[in-house]
């Protein structure tokens, strides 16, 4: 079997080629330029470094959210538009999920905690038992200090991961009273390769959609639909005399 993994998710961008045996072929790059002007080109090179066709491909995987709105919709509409031309199943895999696949075998508790503005993070608690990956808690959206106190009810160590790291680690540090700790930073952010792994066990589990159906999981309204909102409220209302 052969996936190819997408994660567009948020300032990474990863590609690889994953079998059930081995990583064929990964490309992640880590800078400020537009997943849209990378990600066709970043596929292109993986596909052809493992010296496949895709039509060779057996499915897309995907990071289906939460995540950056662009970002998800970048990721989503290229693995819809692949999923279309060669009539292979799309693999939506939780973002929150695959940031913490990267941590494969501790044992300690993995939170990994996405920057999503508004003083709120995308973050879940996961582990692993006896070697299976299990979530303990399911990706939300919610402010670091509740998920902070959450970890310290739980009472376990802790490791972090995720571009939130940068932007609320202080707080973290103030805030945590379990002993913790923050991921190296060749595991800290996505990876598509975490994607495709993952990607494959939820293709042997049936868990696949077409092309047609799948959408990207945002757990929050976008700042147009925030706005759009706000602006709802202030319109006055005219009651009929």
């Amino acid at each position: 079997m052969k996936i190819l993994a997408i994660d567009s998710s948020g300032l990474v961008a990863s590609v690889a080629v994953v079998t059930e045996e081995k990583l064929l072929a990964e490309y992640t790059v880590n800078n400020k330029k537009t997943h849209s002007q990378t990600l066709l080109p970043m596929i292109n090179e993986v596909v052809k470094i493992s010296e496949l066709e895709l039509r060779e491909i057996d499915a897309i995987a995907v990071a289906g959210g939460p995540g950056s709105f662009t970002g998800l919709r970048i990721g989503s509409s290229t693995a819809k538009g692949l999923g279309f031309v060669l009539n292979k199943p799309i693999i939506s895999v939780p973002t929150v999920d695959a940031l913490a696949y990267n941590l494969y075998g501790t044992d300690r508790l993995i939170c990994p905690v996405m920057d999503a503005r508004r003083s709120q993070v995308y973050t879940g608690i996961y582990e692993y038992n006896r070697d299976e990956f299990r979530v303990v808690v399911s990706q939300k959206a919610v402010g670091i200090e509740k998920i902070a106190d959450e970890l310290n009810g739980l009472g376990r160590e802790v490791i972090f991961l995720g571009d939130g790291v940068e932007v609320y680690g202080e707080k973290l540090c103030n805030r945590m009273t379990v002993p913790f700790s923050f991921a190296p930073v060749h595991l800290s952010k996505q990876r598509a390769a975490a994607v495709g792994a993952l990607g494959i066990i939820y293709y042997n589990k049936g868990l696949t959609e077409s092309a047609d159906t799948h959408k990207p999981v945002y757990l929050r309204l976008s700042q147009a639909e925030r706005e759009l909102k706000e602006k709802e409220k202030t319109v006055p209302i005219h009651k009929d005399r």
